[in-house]
């Protein structure tokens, strides 16, 4: 790593402010809108028009044009061009400089906030490459963007982090942000030289990478938190099958999720937590979710969110799509072929894509959440989310009925109800539950339940609720009371109710 170099190239990004409201304005934001869909031509254009260093630095290292020499030394005025060819950033060839690597703004959200830092990576189908080296170090994508608002919120920083197989360093940066410490690891060289290098690019310390696969690394070590998008990708294991160093983790099916998911219990504190991306497999009568959630075996609690479901046809095609091989091209048949053929052979019926949640269980038993959440989600609340409905699911797990009926308990201020009835009715048919925040649900509940939720307003306990509302029904307390009790601690799991501390 260049040190100096890379300071130099940080003033002059900033200077020429190649960010995200620099290039808006630059290109305007349609075409700005049009990078995100991997489409640079408006934005390519627009800043042909537009002469000046934003201009080149935006052609070079975002959309990867070659430029003219001495537009990109006017560019680069602290790194200059030697430097830009030390840090492997261009590659010279008479006057026109040919850019290696991208770098672009990168906008970001979290728990904690938002900001926007500038990510280097390797050029990809912005650029026109396709297909992508075996040794490919991803950029920025929505798997990123997903696996950073699942981050749980900390009231102050935890002592060190893990961020296992770190890619191009973005979640690093993120858990750095939770963590006084981070330990980056990777089974690439030259990821963990791109997470060097965008540590260092935006002025972040307390970033130490290594060499390795999943845990070896760090064997014998403990984290607060461990945040992992490995290279879960079930890719066949046969000759002539491209495979990626950011997606396949060279493993026989969701082998290599599960040894991630089992290996937690060794490197979590005992008040640590984890967040994972994966994938799982269903396979013959055992459904994807199912196994997943036994992987960690007995001491951790696990919540498994399965975001989406995909047959072996569109699993292959979404993949082979993702490597720069289209439908149309000739490679296409064989390749997915050798991808069926593997899914047959091994029996599997589907391929679940989702989330994985898991905590030491602290010496009871543990929880084990599986279910599949389809509707869209607002990210921006899921890392407090699903904090707060594990630590819901410890209090309910010390809470028996008795005790459940003392609670004061409060609906979420996003919660929302609707009623619908057909014309003419005496009553609602239907009466939804909405969360605007959270995952998102909505749930469909009788009228006793509605009645409670409207009721929690932190004031009555749930008992006394319970024995007003059996007066309004005229039915009897002890009844309702055993048929609403389970579906309040559903509600309060999911969010819905709140208890007070």
């Amino acid at each position: 790593m260049h040190p100096a170099h890379i300071d130099a190239l940080a003033r002059d990004l900033a200077t020429a402010s190649l960010t995200g409201e620099g290039i808006r304005a630059l290109v305007g934001a349609d075409a700005e809108a049009a990078l995100g869909r991997a489409v640079a031509a408006p934005a390519r254009r627009a800043a042909l028009r537009s002469p000046g260093a934003r201009s080149t630095l935006l052609r070079a290292l975002v959309l990867g044009d070659p430029v003219p020499t001495d537009e990109l030394t006017d560019a680069l005025p602290s790194l200059g061009l030697d430097g830009a060819v030390a840090l492997g950033l261009i590659a010279l060839a008479g006057d026109t400089a040919r850019p290696l690597v991208a770098i672009r703004p990168h906008a970001y959200r979290d728990a904690l906030g938002e900001g926007e830092w500038w990510i280097a990576s390797d050029l990809d189908e912005l650029a026109g490459i396709a297909p992508l080296r075996s040794d490919h170090v991803l950029g920025v994508g929505g798997a990123a963007r997903t696996l950073a608002s699942l981050l749980p919120p900390t009231d102050a920083p935890v002592d060190v982090a893990l961020d296992l197989g770190t890619g191009c360093g973005v979640i690093a940066l993120h858990l750095r942000r939770f963590a006084d410490r981070v330990i980056a690891t990777d089974v690439s060289e030259r990821a963990l030289g791109f997470a060097e290098l965008n540590a260092r690019l935006n002025g972040v310390d307390g970033i130490e990478t290594r060499l390795g696969s999943l845990f070896e690394p760090v064997a014998g070590e403990r984290f607060d938190l461990i945040a992992s998008n490995p290279p879960f990708v079930i890719t066949p294991r046969e000759p002539g099958v491209p495979a990626f160093e950011y997606r396949d983790g060279g493993r026989t099916g969701d082998a290599l999720m599960a040894e991630v998911v089992a290996g937690l219990a060794d490197h979590v504190t005992a008040a640590g937590e984890a967040r994972l991306l994966g994938n799982w497999e269903s396979v013959g009568g055992a459904e994807g979710l199912d196994r997943a959630g036994a992987w960690a075996g007995d001491g951790l609690d696990v919540w498994a969110i399965e975001r989406e479901s995909l047959d072996p046809v569109r699993y292959a095609e979404l993949w082979l799509r993702d490597g720069g091989t289209l439908p149309r091209d000739d490679d296409f048949p064989r390749l997915a072929g050798a991808w069926l053929d593997d899914f047959e052979a091994r029996g599997v019926t589907a391929i679940g894509m989702g989330w994985i949640a898991a905590r030491p269980a602290a010496g009871r038993a543990p929880l084990r959440r599986l279910e599949r959440v389809s509707q869209a989600v607002a990210l921006e609340h899921a890392g407090a989310h699903l904090r707060a409905a594990l630590d819901d699911a410890a209090w309910l797990a010390t809470v028996d009925d008795d005790a459940l009926r003392e609670t004061v308990l409060v609906a979420s201020p996003d919660v929302t109800e609707a009623r619908h009835q057909l014309p003419g009715a005496g009553g609602p048919n239907v009466i939804e539950l909405r969360q605007g925040g959270g995952l998102g649900r909505s749930l469909s509940v009788d009228t006793a339940l509605a009645a409670l939720v409207g009721a929690s307003d932190g004031d009555l306990p749930i008992g006394t609720l319970l024995a007003a509302i059996a007066g309004l029904l005229e039915v009897d307390e002890p009844v309702l009371a055993a048929d609403v009790l389970p579906r309040v601690r559903e509600l309060v799991q999911t969010g819905f109710l709140r208890h007070l501390p």
